[in-house]
């Protein structure tokens, strides 16, 4: 399928910006803040926002909880930022965690999780590991009702696929489910979709080389599961998934090979696949309307899991 037509009016506006190899650390992520407003103008109001910090290996995690308007408590979704485990923040995916929260709906507790590459792997997986941790024996505390799902696009989407690896090796939490939008799962830049889609899409291959020199600088560790999840050699019993993969997204093959291994290890796993889409489009809601349709299929994968484990 062709290009989305307002996704290529995007990506030519941005022909000629200096890319981010080129970039340092904080130039990527006061780009990243820039834009996200521009991306996600469409901000849903929730019944309340509050941050509050979460122990962890290094210190205190920063976290923002959004509760629905809903009544009762409701189920909780961790979720992980993406922005190549470098840029990123709280504030650039505020919009996503909201729409979530309200279209669930769910409590939604966001981790600003240690960056890269001042904290190089595997501090934001450990920061991921901490909340989810608390969040599963702290639920009542942050209104939720004890049913707990992780959940992250792209670098996000890593950590939340190794939080259900980890949740299975290391006795728990249980996870309804593990929502991967657009994954980075793997460090191997040689498949076809990193081929075909190596530059002109926003994401790029080069793009992606930089952020793995960043997150894990040490080629020998990039193989490790809690970096490359694809890379585990058993996913069985691992949490159920959803994974979304984008047409003109590099990462495509990856996340897609990731949905067939877990659908082959037993997994409950749906992959929703969007034509005519470069990676992030679910954050552009301002960009194409085609953003509203993504965040809606990850709501209705979230609720669903979450009935299935409703409590009497």
């Amino acid at each position: 399928m062709p290009l989305d037509r307002d996704l290529r009016t995007y990506l030519d506006a941005q022909a000629g910006a200096t890319p981010i190899y080129e970039m340092s650390a904080e130039e990527a992520r006061r780009l990243a803040v820039e834009r996200a407003p521009l991306q996600y103008a469409a901000v849903e109001d929730v019944a309340a926002v509050r941050d509050l910090t979460v122990p962890g290996p290094a210190g205190p995690v920063r976290t923002r909880v959004y509760t629905p308007a809903a009544a009762g408590p409701q189920p909780v979704l961790v979720f992980f930022h993406g922005g190549g485990w470098v840029t990123g923040n709280l504030d650039t995916h505020d919009g996503l965690c909201r729409s979530f929260a309200k279209r669930t709906p769910c409590v939604v507790a966001a981790v600003d999780f240690r960056s890269a590459p001042e904290h190089p792997f595997p501090a934001a997986a450990d920061d991921a590991w901490a909340v989810t941790t608390w969040a599963a024996v702290h639920a009542r505390e942050i209104g939720g009702d004890g049913r707990l799902a992780v959940g992250g696009d792209s670098a996000g989407g890593n950590l939340a696929a190794v939080m259900g690896l980890r949740a299975r090796d290391r006795g728990g939490p249980a996870l309804s489910l593990q929502l991967l939008i657009c994954p980075v799962l793997d460090h191997d830049f040689t498949r076809p979709s990193y081929e075909r889609l190596a530059q002109g899409y926003g994401l790029t291959r080069a793009g992606m080389r930089w952020y793995w020199d960043q997150y894990v600088p040490d080629v020998a560790q990039r193989s490790h599961p809690d970096a490359s999840p694809l890379r585990a050699k058993d996913l069985r019993g691992v949490a159920p998934a959803a994974v979304l993969t984008y047409e003109y997204d590099p990462l495509l093959d990856e996340a897609a090979d990731y949905a067939r291994r877990l659908t082959e290890a037993g997994v409950p796993t749906t992959h929703r696949h969007y034509e005519g889409m470069i990676h992030g489009a679910h954050r552009m809601p301002s960009i194409t309307a085609k953003a509203w349709e993504i965040i809606d299929e990850s709501a209705r994968a979230l609720r669903e899991a979450f009935q299935r484990d409703a409590r009497p």
